[in-house]
């Protein structure tokens, strides 16, 4: 018992009253003005449905009122654009228009029989009913409760049905559910991405500074403090730039952010990794300069995780490098002896940014000892 009047109790059930009796509010008064004409507010539903905007105040209205206890009700969110969608609505509005007649109708005129009723149990006539043919005034008393029990379904029960109708008919298409996944998606790639070029960019800048500080001291010499501080302000620079671009795509500024470093400017990581101690052997070979674009970015970011990792896990130690465009292939291959200790750099998200960054393009990245002594990372990249 005590759930059956549980309704009565809880907000909604009087919103979604007040949803019902909305739109018959403003059909009552052509009602008045034309009652000739019923009709005619029925017809004006379809071309107000047919815009894409209404389906919105649809569901902005379908959310206060039908669904106010719940934080995110599976409505859409956008125009109705495409025509299927369009007509949705106008199904809508025409089951909102005859489900809140039907309870404007009942909310009026149940009540009035239920005080007829009890009128006549104390003998007093009332013009709301049918004259009496001669029932005892003890069968009103029990009679009295069925309007207004009958109101209590009318309004709670198609309260319900709106409300379901609304889910249906004002939630989101599959190719808008389909749209949306996409757009999630994107957005935790670019999340993804993001983090990546944070951690290669300023990853290669603090360990090339931890690197050039080090050996600063060690070396004790003027000259070489020089030619330190000068790679660690070039480094830290260029940090600074990516860290303003990807900043500025977090923010979504509207000025345009400077633009990704591509393979084209590999010069600065060599001769940033040589100002660190290393001996670098460089072999460039092939027209970067017409590499795709996102081949050639990555590209970059992929050398330049792999100097870093040079430079935190080795040291100033002999690399060699290999850049080689053709046959419709990238080829990136860094090698360098491994550290004294034996250790291996095979745990970090570097690597499996390499592996990622390399796979999201199609090609294949392989890190590991090599068998002789050292480590090698050769990436491969398809430039279809």
């Amino acid at each position: 018992m005590v759930r059956l009047l549980r309704p009565l109790v809880r907000g909604r059930t009087y919103t979604r009253l007040l949803h019902m009796w909305v739109p018959v509010a403003g059909i009552s008064v052509w009602w008045w003005i034309e009652p000739e004409l019923p009709w005619v507010p029925l017809l004006v539903l379809v071309p107000v449905g047919l815009f894409p905007a209404v389906r919105v105040a649809e569901v902005m209205q379908a959310r206060l009122l039908l669904t106010p206890d719940e934080p995110e009700p599976d409505f859409a969110s956008r125009p109705a654009t495409a025509w299927r969608d369009r007509w949705r609505t106008v199904l809508w509005l025409g089951i909102r228009t005859l489900l809140g007649g039907v309870v404007a109708y009942a909310t009026v005129w149940l009540p009035i029989v239920a005080y007829a009723l009890a009128a006549r149990t104390v003998g007093h006539e009332t013009g709301d009913l049918p004259e009496p043919s001669g029932p005892p005034h003890w069968v009103y008393v029990l009679l009295a409760p069925l309007p207004l029990v009958a109101l209590y379904a009318v309004v709670v029960g198609l309260g319900e049905v709106l409300t379901a109708a609304a889910r249906r008919l004002l939630g989101p298409s599959v190719a808008e559910r389909l749209a949306a996944v996409e757009e999630r998606t994107e957005q935790l790639l670019e999340r993804t991405r993001i983090a990546r070029e944070l951690h290669d960019s300023i990853g290669h800048a603090l360990t090339v500074a931890v690197v050039q500080a080090g050996a600063a001291r060690a070396a004790n010499s003027p000259e070489f403090t020089d030619r330190a501080l000068t790679a660690i302000e070039e480094t830290g620079r260029a940090a600074l730039e990516d860290l303003e671009r990807v900043l500025g795509v977090l923010r979504g500024s509207e000025r345009p952010a400077s633009a990704r470093p591509t393979l084209t400017d590999a010069d600065r990581l060599l001769e940033s990794a040589r100002a660190s101690g290393a001996e670098v052997d460089a072999e460039v070979t092939g027209p970067l300069e017409t590499l795709p674009g996102p081949i050639s970015r990555e590209g970059y970011r992929i050398l330049q995780e792999a100097l870093t990792n040079v430079l935190r896990h080795a040291g100033a130690v002999p690399a060699r490098v290999r850049v080689a465009a053709a046959d419709g292939l990238l080829t990136l291959e860094v090698r360098n002896p491994l550290p004294d200790d034996g250790s291996v750099p095979g745990r970090g998200s570097g690597l499996r940014g390499m592996r990622e960054r390399a796979a999201l393009l199609g090609g294949r990245a392989h890190t590991g000892p090599d068998g002789a002594g050292d480590w090698r990372v050769r990436v491969e990249l398809p430039l279809g």
